[in-house]
Formats: structure tokens, sequence, C-alpha cells
């Protein structure tokens, strides 16, 4: 009988080779998995007086968001546009996360499964046809942008009264332009910048639902409009932002702007 012997050195030989057919799998094993996306909701309520904004504040602080953290929700924000007590239409915002679109989508039959919710949320929910309690609402869903996966509260330190948010929208003029402003988000680094210099972000997201298409929004703190000013000052003059903002690949992704200034209301967590 034939005796097969393999060499030290042979042995040796074909460990490191399979070292290194396995080093790619064990590299891409070793690498964390990408923090999980979170999905968010603003919901846009039009008013039209000041009692019909009495009785969102009441529903939204009673019922809302008590409903909403049950389901899942750890904060929830309330904000309303400076000037919004002479303004026609007047509005109320509210900005909520959840694990998916479809949670989101689905909020609206989960909440009247709480019993404590339709209690607490009877005038809202049994509004009279001839006594609404709103003129319209409008229902955004939004992903957060890889460059910001999880929101984030405002490390503010101003009087609440004072503060300002500022919401932003970018509409592109096709999907492809849309991307490419996408891109300039994360890939370009521009949520890097503003976290440089100090923004206080909430959030930075892709609007995948809206009345307005394709678009991005994010939402930016301040301690007040002077401080909000400065930032903005900050930012323009910043030389990685006009590095960024020269680039040709990213010229023109930007058809339609909206700048939203908004305030915290009382109960706002956010």
């Amino acid at each position: 009988m034939k005796t097969t012997r393999i060499s030290l050195n042979a042995f040796h030989a074909m460990a490191f080779g399979l070292l290194l057919l396995l080093l790619p799998a064990l590299s891409q094993a070793a690498k964390p998995a990408p923090p999980k996306k979170e999905y968010y909701s603003i919901l846009i309520y039009h008013l039209k007086d000041a009692a019909q904004e009495a009785r969102m504040d009441a529903y939204l602080k009673d019922a809302l968001m008590p409903a909403l953290h049950k389901a899942g929700a750890a904060q929830v924000g309330v904000f309303k546009p400076v000037g919004n007590d002479t303004a026609a239409d007047r509005r109320i915002y509210v900005f909520f996360p959840g694990n998916s679109a479809e949670t989101l989508l689905h909020m609206p039959a989960t909440l009247l499964q709480n019993s404590a919710y339709v209690a607490a949320g009877k005038d809202f929910i049994d509004a009279a046809w001839d006594q609404p309690a709103f003129v319209r609402q409008e229902t955004l869903i939004l992903q957060a942008f890889p460059g910001m996966p999880k929101m984030a509260l405002p490390a503010l330190t101003g009087a609440r009264s004072e503060r300002i948010y500022e919401l932003r929208s970018y509409e592109s003029p096709s999907d492809k332009l849309y991307r490419n402003k996408v891109d300039m988000f994360n890939s370009g680094d521009e949520v890097g910048i503003f976290k440089r210099l100090g923004f206080n972000a909430v959030f930075y997201a892709d609007v995948l639902s809206g009345s307005r298409m394709p678009n991005l929004m994010y939402l930016t703190t301040f301690d007040n409009k002077a401080s909000r000013d400065e930032h903005w000052k900050a930012f323009s003059s910043d030389a990685q932002w006009k590095t960024l903002l020269a680039k040709p690949e990213y010229a023109h992704n930007v058809s339609r702007s909206e700048i939203i200034f908004l305030y915290p209301a009382e109960y706002s967590e956010i």
C-alpha cells in the first residue's frame, strides 16, 4: 500500500491559499451592518380659525400623542408656523418616527383599535360634518437619509419660546436629478457640513409619498432667529460647502425650494 505524504511546506501553502479565498467573506462578516433607516410621518393640519386650532391642540395633546407612544413612537413633535396666529391658513405640523412605511400608512387604523384613544379623541373622531376639526389634512411619508439614519433631539439651550425650527423642502425637475441631490447630501457629505457647523438637525429624509414629488425634506433647529442667521452665514462661507456647490455633477438638481419657520408647541416633545 502506498502512503501519500504532504510536506509541512505544502500544507502551509494550501492553508494560506484557503485563507486568501476566505478573507473576503470573513471581512464582510466582520463589518457591522449599517444602522437601519427610520421612517417618518408628517401630518399637516390646515385650520380656519383659533377655535379649530384649540380643538386640534387638545386632540393632539390628550389623544394622539399618548396613542402614538403606545404604538411605538418614542417622541412626537408638534410645530406651528411663525405668524400662525394671523394667517388665513393656520397650520399644525405633527412629526413622528416609525419602523416602516407600512406601519405609518396603517397608523390611522391602528389608532382606532386603541380604546383610550377613541375615548380621548371623541371630539376629533366624531366631529360633525358642519363643525369639522380641520379644513384639510396632508400626510407625508419619509425615509431617513443614510447620512443620518436616525432622528435626533435638538441640543438647544435657549428659551423654548424663542426657538426657531427650519423645515426645508427641495424639489427636483426629474427623478434622476432628485437622486443627484440626495447623493449630494449623503456621498457629497452636505449632511456632514451641517453637523460640523452645529445646525442641530432633527432629520434628513426622502419624501416617499406627498403632494410634491420628487422631494426631500430636512428640519434644523436653533436657539433663536439670530442664531439661525449666524449658522446660515457660516454655512454660505464654508470652504467645504463652496467646493461641493461648485462641482458640475451637482448642477441644476433643485427646481423649487421652500423654507418654513416653525416653533414647537408647548407640549411638543421635540
